[in-house]
């Protein structure tokens, strides 16, 4: 099928809504739900450090360091599942990556807040490609400084990959919102390249 691009005002967004077949997605949710070292990460909300709500894991080459929230994190080494699949999402997004935010959301409570992917580490105009696999859930975008309503809204299927370049940090915000009746886990990876 391909990339369809996604219209959000000067944002650089694609939506590869079948990127990996079916049987290929559930072989690697599987393996990436069993073998990653899944941990909770303390994250600083409006002075206070509380438990994030879902489990993360950052894995990258070596000295690819992230700090968000004000916490610094190391990468894990990189599994062999997700070293085979690093050059596939380079050539499909046409970009190199060094590095992949892993996080678990095990249900429907389990979430994102709205948040920008514009730490100084990542550049200006960083391309994030969002790898999801298993339950299918909103993803949501809004401009920053903004509430109300969102901008756009998106269903990421099984093996969908989002790509997201340009201006789209500089712009807008993200988020995962929560859906109580969702019971299936969902596992998200966020290709990057830390500079």
């Amino acid at each position: 099928m391909g990339w369809t691009p996604l219209a959000l005002a000067g944002a650089d967004l694609a939506l590869w809504a079948d990127w990996l077949a079916r049987d290929e997605a559930d072989g690697l949710f599987a393996e990436l739900r069993d073998t990653v070292p899944w941990e909770t990460h303390v994250i600083r909300l409006f002075g206070r450090e509380v438990a994030s709500p879902r489990l993360s894991c950052w894995i990258g080459d070596p000295g690819a360091s992230y700090v968000y929230s004000r916490t610094r994190f190391e990468p894990h080494p990189w599994p062999p599942a997700l070293a085979a699949l690093r050059p596939r999402l380079e050539q499909a997004c046409d970009t190199t990556f060094n590095s992949v935010l892993a996080n678990l959301y095990r249900g429907g409570s389990d979430a994102m807040g709205w948040h920008s992917d514009d730490e100084p580490e990542l550049g200006a105009a960083p391309v994030i490609a969002s790898l999801s696999l298993g339950a299918p859930r909103r993803f949501v975008f809004r401009p920053k400084g903004r509430r109300g309503p969102a901008a756009l809204e998106l269903a990421l299927p099984h093996g969908s990959l989002l790509r997201m370049g340009g201006a789209t940090q500089q712009l807008y915000q993200h988020a995962l919102p929560r859906m109580t009746r969702v019971a299936a886990p969902r596992i998200n990876l966020t290709f990057r390249h830390i500079l």
